[in-house]
C-alpha cells in the first residue's frame, strides 16, 4: 500500500488554523484528483478543499467544528494499484456527523487551494451515490427531511442548486397539505387534542455562526459603545427617489434609500475624520481614511456578512446604487471574494421594513462607527405651528467612545440629517 498524507494547506493571509465544516468523503471512499473532499472555514471565508491525488481514503482528521493547524495531517490516501477497486470490508471509521448549522462565508482562496471538481469527478461522485450540493443545501435538506438523491440537479455536473432544493421543498409542502386536507368518505375528522411539546434541539456553533459569535463578543467586550438616535424627515428625499425612479430608462434598477445615505455620508465624513477610521490595536494607532470604503451589512441564508463598496466617495448616485446592490447580491449567493468581505472603514446596517423604531447596532471592528437605518413611517409632526403628515425615519448609530466624543458623533449625525432632509444639497459637492 502506497500512502499519500495530505496536510492542511496554507490558506493565505496569515491563517494558522482552519475549522472543519463538513467532510464529503469517509474512510473507504475512492476519490478522484480535484474532487471536493471537505469544506473548511478560516476567519475570512469558507473554502472547498479538493483532493490532491486519486485514491482510496484511509483516514481523516477532525470532526465538524474542530480546528486543524496549517501543516497538520488532514487526510490520508492509499494511492497504490488496488486503490481504485471497490472495498469489500467495512471502512475504518464511520462518516463524520454534520451538525445542522449554517455553512459559511463565500469561498475565496487562490486557484491553488480552491479548484472546482471536473466533470469526471462529478460523474464519479454521482456513480458512488453522493449527490453534489453545497453544505448549506445539505443542511436545509436535512432539516426539511428531503433526500437530495430524489432531486434532479441542474448545476454543473448535476449539482443540486439552491433553486433545485427550493422547488423540491415547495412540491413536498404542497403534497403534504393535500394529504392533510383529504377526508375519508367526505366526513370531516374531529380535531385532535394538542399534545404538549417536548424535546430539545442542539445546534453546534460552527462555521460562519462561530465567527459571528466570536467577533460580536469581542466587539461588545472591547469597545465602549455610545449610541445616538436621531429622527430624520425624509419626505423630500422620498419624493426625489420616486421622481428619479419614474424618469429612469426602462430596465434601470430602482433606487433605494441606501445610496442616498451612502452619498450623504461621503459628503460629511471629511469634516469628521475620526468617524471614518480603523483602530489598529496592535500598534495603538487610529488610522483615519480619506476614502470611504462603505460596508453594507447584509443578511444572507448563511448569516450576517459585510461586503464592501470601495471608494464610495468617488461614485455617482447610480454607480453607488449599482455597487451596493451587486455587493449585497454576491454576498447572498456566496459569490463574494475574500477581498470583498474586508477593508470597510464605516458600515451601514438596515433591517429594511423590519427596521423598528430604534436599534443599537454593534460596531464592525476595527471600525469606530456604524450607522443604523430604521423604518420610515408617516406620522403627524408640527411644522411652522401646524400639524402635517411627514415621512419620518430614525438613524440609530453607535460609536467607539474611546475615539469619538459624544459631541463629534452628534455633530456628524446632525450634518448627515441636514443633507437627507434637503436632498438637493447632497449633490452640491464642494459648495458651502
Amino acid at each position: 500500500m502506497s500512502q499519500y498524507v495530505f496536510k492542511m494547506p496554507d490558506l493565505g493571509e496569515g491563517t494558522v488554523t482552519a475549522e472543519v465544516l463538513q467532510w464529503h468523503v469517509k474512510p473507504g471512499d475512492v476519490v478522484q484528483e480535484d474532487q471536493i473532499i471537505a469544506d473548511v472555514m478560516t476567519e475570512k471565508a469558507a473554502i472547498e478543499i479538493p483532493a490532491p491525488v486519486s485514491g482510496r481514503v484511509v483516514r481523516t482528521q477532525g470532526q465538524p467544528g474542530e480546528m486543524i493547524a496549517v501543516g497538520s495531517e488532514l487526510i490520508v490516501f492509499d494511492t497504490g494499484n488496488g486503490a481504485s477497486t471497490p472495498q469489500t470490508t467495512a471502512p475504518a471509521a464511520p462518516a463524520p456527523t454534520v451538525a445542522p448549522t449554517p455553512m459559511a462565508t463565500p469561498s475565496s482562496t487562490p486557484s491553488s487551494t480552491r479548484t472546482a471538481a471536473p466533470a469526471a469527478a462529478a460523474s464519479s461522485a454521482s456513480a458512488a451515490g453522493r449527490v453534489m450540493a453545497s453544505p448549506a443545501t445539505r443542511r436545509r435538506a436535512k432539516e426539511a427531511g428531503i433526500d437530495l438523491q430524489t432531486i434532479t440537479g441542474t448545476g454543473p455536473g448535476g449539482r443540486v442548486t439552491r433553486e433545485d432544493f427550493q422547488a423540491a421543498a415547495a412540491g413536498t409542502t404542497a403534497a403534504g397539505k393535500t394529504a392533510a386536507g383529504a377526508t375519508t368518505g367526505g366526513a370531516a375528522r374531529p380535531a385532535a387534542a394538542r399534545a404538549a411539546r417536548t424535546g430539545t434541539t442542539e445546534v453546534r456553533i460552527i462555521g460562519l455562526r462561530r465567527v459571528i459569535a466570536q467577533r460580536m463578543s469581542e466587539a461588545k467586550r472591547n469597545i465602549p459603545h455610545f449610541a445616538y438616535v436621531e429622527e430624520v424627515d425624509i419626505t423630500e428625499l422620498e419624493a426625489l427617489r420616486v421622481h428619479l425612479n419614474a424618469g429612469a430608462p426602462e430596465g434601470t434598477p430602482s433606487l433605494t434609500l441606501l445610496p442616498f445615505l451612502g452619498l450623504a455620508l461621503a459628503r460629511v465624513l471629511p469634516a469628521f475624520p475620526q468617524c471614518n477610521a480603523l483602530h489598529d490595536a496592535e500598534r495603538n494607532v487610529l488610522v483615519q481614511h480619506a476614502a470611504l470604503h462603505l460596508g453594507i451589512a447584509t443578511q444572507t441564508p448563511d448569516g450576517l456578512k459585510v461586503p464592501v463598496v470601495r471608494h464610495a466617495d468617488s461614485l455617482s448616485l447610480r454607480e453607488l446604487a449599482t455597487a451596493i446592490r451587486d455587493a449585497a447580491e454576491r454576498a447572498r449567493r456566496n459569490k463574494s471574494s475574500r477581498e470583498e468581505l474586508s477593508g470597510s472603514t464605516l458600515t451601514i446596517t438596515s433591517l429594511g421594513r423590519m427596521g423598528g423604531i430604534a436599534s443599537t447596532p454593534v460596531i464592525n471592528a476595527p471600525e469606530v462607527a456604524i450607522i443604523g437605518v430604521n423604518s420610515a413611517v408617516e406620522r403627524p409632526v408640527v411644522r411652522g405651528g401646524a400639524i402635517a403628515v411627514r415621512l419620518m425615519m430614525n438613524l440609530s448609530s453607535s460609536f467607539d467612545h474611546r475615539f469619538v466624543d459624544g459631541y463629534d458623533a452628534a455633530s456628524m449625525i446632525q450634518a448627515l440629517k441636514s443633507l437627507l432632509e434637503h436632498p438637493a444639497t447632497i449633490f452640491l459637492q464642494g459648495e458651502g
